[in-house]
């Protein structure tokens, strides 16, 4: 359905978009942040949950809504393993359940924003697109329920999702974030694809480690 060109345009825009959230997260933080250059995949809607582990399965839920010459959602889930190990990390205060208090829930959005503004900066940058993004919400519940959230307020979704699979190396070291990529529809979400493709064809290959 989409070009391995269009596919790698993707993967560099998330490169960049992982170099500026290292970047900010290290700032966050006081202490060198790493991250791994994501790993791109291309999902039917309905294998996304899945993903994480299958339907029913605890996770961490962080949705960011992207609206402008676009429109799409940006979901974050991280398996209760790695909420915990990312609040021991950033709050320095030991952490066992998924029972969160305002705190904890406010850092796990802070970070989930960074991130998620990092990258839509990288490709708002790349394209040119005039892009804005929502406020996070957060939400632990089964992987099905999370995943339904956007459909329930925007009523319609495409098909494909796209997964950039990511982890920290440095700094948060060990925590895996799936990044969730969900058009309104598929003609969007290739809209957008072919740009990318437009723009990098046109020479603009800055690149990023996805370090600082």
């Amino acid at each position: 359905m989409f070009s391995t060109f269009e596919l790698d345009a993707l993967k560099e825009v998330g490169n960049i978009g992982a170099g500026n959230a290292a970047t900010a997260l290290s700032m966050l933080l006081s202490q060198k942040v790493q991250m791994k250059i994501p790993e791109i995949k291309v999902l039917p809607f309905d294998e996304v949950s899945k993903s994480v582990g299958g339907p029913e399965n605890l996770v961490t839920g962080i949705f960011l809504r992207v609206e402008g010459d676009l429109g799409f959602n940006i979901l974050f889930i991280m398996q209760a393993g790695d909420t915990t190990n990312l609040l021991k990390i950033i709050l320095h205060e030991s952490k066992e359940t998924l029972e969160l208090t305002a705190m904890e829930e406010s850092a796990l959005k802070e970070i989930g924003n960074i991130i998620a503004s990092a990258f839509i900066a990288a490709l708002s940058d790349f394209t040119k697109l005039a892009l804005r993004i929502s406020v996070p919400s957060l939400a632990i519940d089964m992987a099905g329920a999370i995943l339904s959230f956007p459909l329930s307020l925007y009523g319609c979704m495409g098909d494909t999702a796209f997964l950039m699979e990511t982890e920290f190396e440095e700094g948060l070291d060990g925590v895996k974030i799936h990044f969730y990529l969900i058009p309104d529809d598929d003609k969007s979400f290739s809209t957008l694809l072919k740009t990318i493709g437009v723009r990098s064809s046109d020479g603009n290959n800055s690149r990023g480690d996805g370090g600082i």
